[in-house]
């Protein structure tokens, strides 16, 4: 099934794709009907993949959701992400790239789901909200899912490019709205304390604000159709707004109304919005929390947004995103980062076969598989990536014949390919994640890059077992666990 026909069988909805995808998929979903702990969610998904399994999970009863069905796990499978684009694992990067490629405006509707009920003012009581804690050493429960939403600067004609003083982010052209995602901590009855540490383009989008002296609005989404969550993890450029993006990988203008009182454009169809305002003279205690590092971070910009519309639909549920080095948290990210790099590389080096960014190694390890044809050609291809990537610290480059999907295989080629004094180098003082807890505070690092390919005079000759003897032995063990 395409984007396309996804999107037009379930309207961009998330409940009407996950009824049909557990209705596709049965063995590929785990609905839990006892009631658990917040922090036993996050365990049972690491317990869950500690068993090389991935479902996605549904839990009716979640202790401090007050009756809310908890919807997870559903970007910890690379097959699943697959499937909401038509294709299989192999052909993820390409199938992403090619409708990402695709944008197109949002369609803005009169009205949505999202509508259905809408509070505002003295009304607004974000404790409420059901939330949840991952781990034990969170501050708290927090929103993991949220996508904040910005819509695009309005240039006046004292800050047009031409005019803008020299140190003015407004010299930038054609900036875009963004989505991004931002946990949230409940800071108080209309308030949420939230971190935007990676610097990015709302960022950005918050000091054009400061310089005109005024507050940014924004949306908080929580809950929408997978593909729109995909587009709002996108690295694209400030001109670029992700809104457009996730037109292209649903295969149909995404349709958004529009809120209340700031006219902010979100998804028709989403479960939760929260419409307020960043104010950049604000800040409030946030963290620690569980980062894809796999270390508890309190590293933030510990930024305020106050709320002053809840728009819901009945009965919603929590779409949450398992956070820590969970393999959705980390595939949420890397797989639009891996698609991108992927293009990049093979374009500018069709030697490369391959690339993979492992769970083992959190957002900063690469595999990168080629066909060596000249000395210096890997070496050339990990400098390229490690300064194509700002988040990557150690990338290892290996022969087309090692599957980089397996951990152990790269591990294989680096003990017996490798020698440290000529196939190693580094790169210091460079820009990284400020979430890296061994980089500075505010995030540079060092990079590493690891040559692990066969060397032009290496004479060793790999075992070789011939494909028919394993079929014959996988159909061997087959036979045998059937009569089990």
């Amino acid at each position: 099934m395409t984007p396309t026909e996804s999107a037009r069988r379930t309207g961009q909805d998330l409940r009407a794709h996950l009824a049909a995808y557990t209705a596709e998929h049965p063995e590929d979903v785990l609905t839990v009907e006892e009631e658990l702990g917040g922090p036993d969610v996050a365990a049972l998904v690491a317990e869950l993949a500690a068993r090389g399994r991935d479902p996605l999970l549904v839990c009716r009863k979640v202790a401090g959701l007050s009756g809310t069905p908890l919807v997870t796990n559903l970007f910890a499978s690379r097959r699943r992400v697959a499937r909401l684009l038509g294709t299989d694992p192999a052909g993820l990067h390409r199938a992403y790239q090619a409708a990402a490629a695709r944008r197109v405006e949002p369609r803005v509707l009169p009205t949505g789901p999202v509508l259905d009920t809408v509070t505002e003012g003295e009304a607004v009581d974000l404790t409420a909200l059901p939330l949840l804690r991952h781990f034990d050493s969170d501050r708290g429960p927090y929103l993991t899912s949220g996508v904040i939403t910005a819509e695009a600067p309005k240039q006046t004609p004292e800050q047009t490019p031409a005019q803008a003083p020299e140190q003015t982010l407004a010299r930038t052209p054609a900036r875009a709205g963004n989505l991004s995602y931002h946990r949230a901590l409940v800071h108080s009855r209309t308030e949420l304390a939230t971190s935007l540490h990676s610097r990015g383009h709302l960022w950005q989008l918050l000091r054009l604000a400061e310089e005109r002296g005024e507050v940014l609005p924004v949306a908080m989404v929580v809950g929408a159709h997978p593909l729109f969550h995909l587009a709002a993890s996108a690295r694209v450029g400030p001109d670029v707004d992700e809104r457009t993006l996730a037109g292209g990988l649903l295969g149909e203008p995404l349709d958004v109304v529009r809120t209340p009182r700031h006219g902010i454009r979100v998804p028709a169809s989403a479960e939760l919005v929260l419409e307020g305002v960043i104010d950049p003279a604000r800040s409030a205690p946030e963290g620690p929390f569980g980062e894809f590092s796999g270390y508890s971070s309190d590293r933030s910009t510990n930024n305020v947004l106050t709320v002053h519309s809840v728009l819901r639909r009945r009965d919603p549920l929590l779409f949450d995103i398992v956070g820590g080095n969970s393999d959705e948290h980390l595939n949420l990210a890397r797989i639009p980062r891996e698609s991108e790099m992927a293009e990049q590389l093979m374009s500018r080096f069709p030697e490369v076969t391959a690339l993979h960014y492992p769970t083992s190694g959190t957002h900063f390890h690469a595999y990168v598989a080629l066909r060596r044809t000249r000395p210096g050609q890997a070496r050339q291809i990990l400098l390229a990536l490690l300064g194509w990537d700002p988040y990557l610290k150690t990338v290892v480059a290996v022969d087309e014949d090692v599957d980089v999907t397996r951990d152990e295989q790269v591990l294989w080629a680096l003990a017996t390919h490798l020698q440290p004094h000529a196939d190693v180098f580094t790169v210091d003082g460079l820009p990284g994640s400020p979430l890296d807890p061994s980089s500075t505070p505010d995030g540079t690092t060092s990079r590493m890059g690891l040559d692990a390919t066969r060397g032009p005079h290496f004479d060793a000759v790999r075992i070789r077992t011939d494909p028919s003897r394993t079929d014959r032995a996988r159909a061997l063990l087959d036979r045998i666990a059937s009569c089990a």
